[in-house]
């Protein structure tokens, strides 16, 4: 089984600390990082470039669109990537799909994603029916899934529900740490997930409370990241 340490991180267009943002991820050392709210405005491109550069790691899939990215980690080899706008609501951000295929060093491939829902019931259940086939077409190919985002939806909701139907809740199978993300200077919702395909081991996911980290959340974001420490079958 290969270790995986995965991170979900909603970063509001680094209209915060964008050093406290990079100093989070540096401390929690993730293989993959899933953002949501990257910027896509004024000088977007070098923007993300610079916080991929201050993280240590690279841009392996996203684009301008829905402000998602999926970053890696030296060692961890993009081998495909998607990105999928997500049915238009008027009236309403556009929403999407970033999708990254990886190879880690021992030659384990998976499939990270990063999805940023709607804060509305109605449009956010129905980008989740169009998301989960497009991730089990695209991990077919390319490997086990790992979802990550914003889901704007506490668990017990119907989006979080159908979420938890095809794949699996991490932080409900091996709660590790703090639940709640958000808002980030006194959280008590849950609304940022990580979902996986059944095949990976979740050995925990939640929020490190780390004292240290605590202090640099509310500088950095509006949410909390949300770790996950997996293992990928052989």
């Amino acid at each position: 089984m290969s270790p995986l340490r995965l991170v979900s991180y909603n970063v509001r267009s680094l209209r915060d600390d964008a050093a406290a943002v990079a100093a989070v991820v540096r401390a929690l050392a993730p293989d993959v990082l899933c953002l949501q709210e990257v910027p896509r405005f004024g000088r977007w491109r070098w923007r993300r470039r610079a916080l991929a550069r201050a993280c240590g790691m690279r841009i392996v899939a996203g684009r301008r669109a829905c402000g998602l990215a999926v970053f890696a980690a030296p060692g961890v080899r993009p081998v495909g990537r998607e990105f999928h706008l997500l049915a238009k609501v008027p009236g309403l951000h556009r929403r999407g799909l970033a999708v990254a295929a990886l190879e880690l060093p021992d030659g384990a491939r998976f499939t990270a994603a990063s999805t940023h829902l709607d804060l509305r019931p109605e449009p956010r259940l129905a980008h989740v029916r169009e998301v989960l086939p497009l991730l089990a077409r695209f991990g077919a190919r390319h490997g086990p899934v790992v979802l990550a985002g914003d889901i704007n939806e506490e668990p017990g909701g119907p989006s979080w529900t159908l979420l938890s139907t095809d794949l699996r809740d991490a932080h409900a199978v091996a709660p590790c740490g703090e639940a709640a993300t958000f808002p980030a200077a006194n959280p008590h919702r849950r609304i940022d997930g990580v979902f996986t395909d059944p095949s990976i081991t979740v050995e925990g996911c939640g929020v490190p409370p780390a004292p240290s980290l605590v202090a640099l959340y509310p500088a950095a974001t509006d949410h909390r990241p949300l770790v996950a420490d997996l293992r990928l079958p052989g």
